[in-house]
């Protein structure tokens, strides 16, 4: 295998391990932009793939997978919103809530109903989304340069995949060219101004952590039915604090967004990449050295060294309308 084949298998495969990261990453956006911090990312991750992994394994049907991914995750993006929006709870402590309940649950449902030791069955191909050989990929293979990367990267991927390189420009678009994104955007960083002018803050910030849940919703489904053929205790394995740093990363812009995602997504095809290669003056390292390079990374976006990242002001802070 020559250099060039090297890249573009890292390549694909950093495609690939960055979709959920985008996702999430984009759900973290819409929330945190109008007020409302998001722990609860990994939680609404992990239980929307159990949700598709049982309905796609049940009715053969991806699609309906899909919807109840989106279903569950929004639902509980509903509860968060209880929690800290009506009823004014810590952001944080409700969003951990969320994580530690679904890790369990999904493990208890899953023995309950499977009894294969809190994972579900394998789906059939029918259940999942297939890879989509765009036209001219097999005849594009074989010319130098450009044919490998059509072939292999732009092309051979799932439906999910494009939706999330396309939920980034649409993100774009909603936030920054549409009433909704000024106003989710004016939420999040004077909310009193937003109530001043008859638009009620508690509404906005329900239909940011909704759209949050979809996006979450898409990223679950992506683990359980696309990118596996089924769901697996804590499969998540850490994707939304990963998301969340990404996102500060990008400094809650969606373009940079995606940036970031590949980014960790370059390291995590990394350690898969290198497990069992020699490198250069050192031997054979061992491969939990990659594996913890994308949360090393984390710790250091999340320790500060990316320079001033600055939230929106109102993030975070439960809102009480002055009387």
């Amino acid at each position: 295998m020559d250099y060039y084949d090297i890249f573009i298998s890292v390549l694909s495969s950093t495609i690939r391990l960055s979709i959920p990261l985008i996702f999430t990453a984009l759900a973290g956006l819409f929330s945190e932009r109008a007020g409302i911090f998001d722990i609860g990312l990994e939680g609404k991750m992990l239980g929307s793939a159990f949700a598709a992994a049982c309905v796609a394994y049940l009715t053969d049907s991806a699609w309906l997978g899909l919807g109840a991914g989106i279903v569950c995750s929004v639902a509980l993006s509903l509860v968060h919103g209880f929690a800290s929006i009506t009823n004014r709870g810590n952001q944080i402590v409700s969003g951990v809530a969320i994580n530690f309940f679904i890790a369990g649950i999904t493990i208890v449902l899953g023995q309950a109903w499977f009894g294969q030791g809190g994972r579900t069955p394998q789906l059939a191909p029918d259940s999942r989304f297939a890879p989509i050989i765009l036209p001219g990929a097999d005849a594009a293979r074989d010319i130098p340069i450009i044919g490998p990367l059509y072939a292999n990267v732009i092309s051979g991927n799932n439906i999910l995949t494009y939706l999330a390189f396309l939920a980034v420009p649409f993100s774009w678009w909603v936030l920054y060219r549409t009433r909704f994104g000024l106003r989710l955007r004016a939420v999040g960083e004077n909310p009193g101004a937003v109530d001043t002018a008859g638009i009620s803050v508690a509404w906005l910030r329900y239909r940011a952590v909704m759209c949050a849940g979809i996006l979450c919703g898409f990223a679950g489904s992506y683990l359980a039915i696309a990118q596996s053929a089924a769901f697996i205790k804590d499969m998540s394995a850490g994707k939304g604090y990963i998301a969340l740093a990404a996102l500060v990363f990008a400094k809650w812009k969606p373009v940079p967004v995606m940036f970031a995602c590949l980014l960790f997504g370059f390291l995590d095809a990394l350690a898969n990449f290198m497990q069992g290669k020699q490198v250069p003056l050192i031997g054979e390292v061992p491969v939990q050295v990659f594996q913890a390079l994308p949360y090393v990374l984390t710790c250091i976006l999340l320790a500060g060294f990316i320079g001033v990242a600055t939230p929106p002001k109102a993030g975070g802070v439960p809102y009480t309308k002055e009387r």
